[in-house]
C-alpha cells in the first residue's frame, strides 16, 4: 500500500488541503450585499478600493492595531496576498522560515519562487509559533550553509493545531526573531474563532513589535464563505513598511491579483461588522466549538492524542500510539494514514505532510464542518439549537467518528502482549 509516488492518485502533496470551511449557507444579509453589487461592470483598483481599506482599518483598530489605509493592501485571498510578501520580502536569493507543521498553503509560496522554505519545530504546548531556542538554531544552521533567512511566518491562532499561542512563548520567539532580522508575516486568520474567548488571550505580534511585522487576514476565518476569496494585509507605519507596501502592490498588479467587486463589497460589509455578522460569526464559534470538544473526545478516548482545540474548526490527531495495528493494515506513514481515515469516515482526514510534518509522523488534521450534517436545513438547525450535539444527524456524525477510532483502539488492545 505504502506509494513511493506522492502524486498518484493524489496530485502533490505540496498542494493543498483548503482552509477548513464552516460547512454552513452563507449569512443572507452578505448574499445580499454581493446581489447587489453583481450588476457593477467596473473593475476593482489592485490592493483595494479606499472604502475596503477604510473597513479593513476599523477592523484592526478594533482589535488594538489602529492603521491607515496607506498602511493596508487587500486581494483575492490570503494565498495571493503571502506570495507577494514572499517574493518582496524573500524573493532576492534569502530565506523562509515556517513552523512545523504549519497551514498547506505557506510553504508553496517559498517554492514557487525557488526559494526554500526551512522548518522550524514548534513547542509540545501549541503550534503556530516556532520555538525560539529551534528558531534560532535554524537560523543560525542555515547561515553557516550559506544562507539568509529574512522572513518568518507564524500564526498565533493556528491551522492545523487549533491551538493558540500563549503570549509570554510568543513574546520569546518574537524577540529572538526580531534580534536576527528577520521581517515577521503574522497570519491572523483564525483569531476570531476562539473557543473560549474570554478565558483565551491573543496577542498579536505587531502590538509587541509592530515596525518589523505585516498583518494578514484572510475573510475566510471567520468572515466569508471559502468560495468568496478576500484578504486583507496590514503593513508597518515606517520607512520599509511603506516600501513593502508598494512592492506588494507592484506584484499584485504584475499577477492582476485584484477582488471582484461584489466580493469586495461583501468583504467591506463584513469588515464593518454589522450586528447579522456578528451574531453569525459569534454563533458559529459556538457551534464548532462544542463540536471539535467532541470530536476531540472521541479520539482520545480511542488512545489517540490530540491537544483539545482552542480556535478554528478543526483539530490535530496524533495516531502514533496506534502504529502497530495501523501498520496490521498497510498503514505506515502520513499519506497512507488519510486513505484509511478518509474512506472511513466518509470526510477529508489530510495527513501531516501536507502541513510540513515528517511523512512517517501518523497525524491528520480533522475538520468539524462536515459533522453538521449534509444538507443546508440540517446545517441551519445546528447554529439554531440550543442542543446541536443531540440533533440526530450530529449524533450520527459523532458516532460514525467514535466508531472509527474505537475500532482502531480495539485493534491495538488486541495487539497488546498478553500479561
Amino acid at each position: 500500500m505504502r506509494r513511493t509516488d506522492p502524486g498518484e492518485g493524489h496530485g502533490p502533496v505540496r498542494y493543498g488541503p483548503p482552509l477548513p470551511g464552516d460547512g454552513l449557507p452563507v449569512l443572507p444579509e452578505l448574499s445580499a450585499v454581493l446581489s447587489a453589487a453583481a450588476s457593477r461592470a467596473d473593475a476593482h483598483p489592485v490592493g483595494g478600493a479606499p472604502a475596503l481599506l477604510e473597513a479593513a482599518c476599523g477592523y484592526w483598530t478594533r482589535r488594538g492595531l489602529p492603521c491607515v489605509p496607506d498602511q493596508v493592501a487587500a486581494g483575492p485571498g490570503a494565498p495571493a496576498l503571502l506570495l507577494a510578501l514572499t517574493a518582496a520580502l524573500a524573493g532576492d536569493g534569502s530565506d523562509v522560515l515556517v513552523p512545523r507543521p504549519c497551514p498547506a498553503w505557506w510553504a508553496p509560496y517559498a517554492r514557487i519562487l525557488g526559494r526554500p522554505a526551512f522548518h522550524v519545530p514548534t513547542p509540545a504546548e501549541g503550534g503556530g509559533v516556532p520555538d525560539p531556542y529551534a528558531l534560532l538554531e535554524t537560523v543560525r544552521r542555515v547561515r553557516a550553509e550559506g544562507g539568509d533567512p529574512r522572513l518568518l511566518v507564524l500564526s498565533v491562532a493556528d491551522d492545523p493545531t487549533a491551538t493558540v499561542t500563549p503570549p509570554e512563548l510568543l513574546h520569546e520567539t518574537v524577540e529572538a526573531a526580531t534580534a536576527e532580522g528577520l521581517h515577521l508575516v503574522s497570519d491572523e486568520t483564525w483569531r476570531d474563532t476562539l473557543h473560549a474567548p474570554h478565558d483565551t488571550v491573543l496577542l498579536s505580534p505587531a502590538e509587541m513589535w509592530p515596525d518589523q511585522v505585516t498583518v494578514v487576514t484572510d475573510l475566510a476565518g471567520a468572515l466569508l464563505p471559502p468560495g468568496w476569496p478576500a484578504a486583507v494585509a496590514r503593513f508597518p507605519a515606517t520607512d520599509r513598511g511603506r516600501h513593502l507596501h508598494a512592492r506588494v502592490l507592484d506584484i499584485l498588479t504584475a499577477l492582476g491579483a485584484r477582488l471582484p467587486a461584489p466580493v469586495a463589497a461583501a468583504a467591506g460589509y463584513a469588515l464593518d461588522e454589522p450586528p447579522p455578522v456578528i451574531e453569525r460569526r459569534e454563533a458559529t464559534v459556538r457551534l464548532h466549538a462544542r463540536v471539535a470538544a467532541a470530536a476531540h473526545a472521541a479520539v482520545v478516548a480511542a488512545g489517540a492524542l490530540a491537544r483539545p482545540p482552542q480556535a478554528g474548526r478543526h483539530l490535530y490527531v496524533d495516531l502514533g500510539p496506534l502504529r502497530e495495528p495501523l501498520a496490521a493494515q498497510g498503514v505506515g506513514d502520513a499519506q497512507e494514514l488519510e486513505d484509511l481515515l478518509t474512506a472511513r469516515l466518509g470526510m477529508p482526514a489530510p495527513g501531516g505532510h501536507r502541513f510540513g510534518d515528517d511523512l512517517g509522523a501518523l497525524r491528520v488534521r480533522l475538520a468539524t464542518g462536515p459533522l453538521l450534517g449534509v444538507t443546508d436545513e440540517e446545517r441551519t438547525e445546528c447554529l439554531t439549537s440550543p442542543e446541536p450535539l443531540e440533533l440526530p444527524h450530529v449524533q450520527r456524525a459523532l458516532i460514525s467518528l467514535r466508531s472509527a477510532f474505537d475500532d482502531l483502539r480495539d485493534d491495538a488492545q488486541r495487539w497488546e502482549p498478553p500479561r
